[in-house]
């Protein structure tokens, strides 16, 4: 997969276009079920009439520049996340964005003419509510009439689950709640949190149940406190496992917000401090306590375990 980043004004060279490209557009953070199916409608298109199959994202997330939320945006799938599944999903061509200022002023003639016609698109796939040009003025009903016959466009309709629209604000939602049942059946998959194996107190080796503490990749959404049955793959293979999040209120004070990620791995037994992991979350368990001491920890992860188990033997 050929990976290409614009930013307007700048235009790459014609040598690095291996067009004509059959195009999926939208920010696609999280790449889910609804995204899923605009980009196997492009990849329909690119097949019935022998193109290349291209998606086009943008990056930061647009109210990072416009300014439009106070409070913190994070990415369901950072941007090298993003970049995986599309490979997965067997994309020729992605086409990143920067998103700036300028961008943002662009006007929806102006972003069809240096965005789809300079990059040799000849189909144009969507959602039914994705717009473009300066304050969103561009519909996909703009899209088609500013075509002049140079491309094609093609609609995809509200994707639904449980009857409800799939989209990236409701598995937001999901994740602060800690309901990683809902999270997977929108995204199509378990959500995934990369990271690196990094020393901790090492208090689950004293009690009986050591954990790989895991440092988080930058711009990555943890879900809420509690305890979770998730697979972690290292050096290549999964493993089912227990995950706490959160500040191990028995051993420590409350008030010290030292958030952490770790993972009892079920029949495992080395080292692997310093490698690089994935984490699959699957099911919340219970949220966090603090217990009256070490004899009635060991006895809830003993539990925690037993259900994490049997949950993961049937997923």
């Amino acid at each position: 997969m050929k990976v290409i980043q614009l930013m307007y004004p700048y235009q790459i060279s014609s040598d690095k276009m291996e067009g004509p490209y059959s195009l999926a557009v939208g920010f696609f953070d999280g790449v889910h079920r609804g995204h899923q199916a605009v980009i196997e409608e492009a990849k329909k298109q690119a097949k019935d009439k022998n193109l290349k199959l291209a998606v086009m994202t943008f990056n930061p997330h647009p109210s990072i520049v416009l300014g439009q939320h106070k409070e913190q945006v994070f990415y369901i799938t950072p941007l090298s996340q993003k970049l995986e599944i599309l490979e997965e999903l067997q994309v020729d061509t992605v086409f990143v964005v920067r998103f700036t200022s300028d961008f943002a002023k662009l006007s929806p003639q102006q972003f069809v003419d240096v965005f789809i016609r300079n990059l040799n698109i000849q189909h144009v796939t969507a959602g039914f509510d994705f717009t473009f040009g300066a304050m969103g003025r561009g519909t996909m009903k703009d899209l088609h009439e500013m075509s002049n016959g140079d491309y094609e466009v093609s609609i995809v309709e509200k994707q639904l689950q449980d009857s409800d629209k799939i989209s990236s604000t409701r598995i937001r939602h999901a994740l602060e709640k800690g309901d990683m049942e809902l999270v997977r059946e929108l995204l199509g998959r378990p959500y995934q949190i990369p990271g690196i194996v990094v020393h901790g107190d090492k208090r689950g080796r004293q009690i009986g149940f050591p954990t790989a503490n895991v440092q988080e990749a930058e711009g990555t959404f943890i879900p809420a406190n509690g305890v979770y049955a998730v697979r972690l793959q290292v050096q290549n293979e999964w493993h089912d496992g227990v995950c706490n999040v959160g500040y191990k209120p028995t051993f420590k004070n409350p008030d010290e917000k030292n958030l952490t990620i770790e993972v009892y791995i079920n029949n495992f037994d080395k080292n692997i401090y310093g490698e690089e992991v994935k984490v699959d979350w699957y099911k919340y368990l219970r949220g966090e306590q603090k217990f009256d001491g070490i004899e009635s920890l060991k006895a809830q992860i003993e539990l925690d375990k037993q259900h994490a188990m049997e949950y993961l033997s049937h997923c």
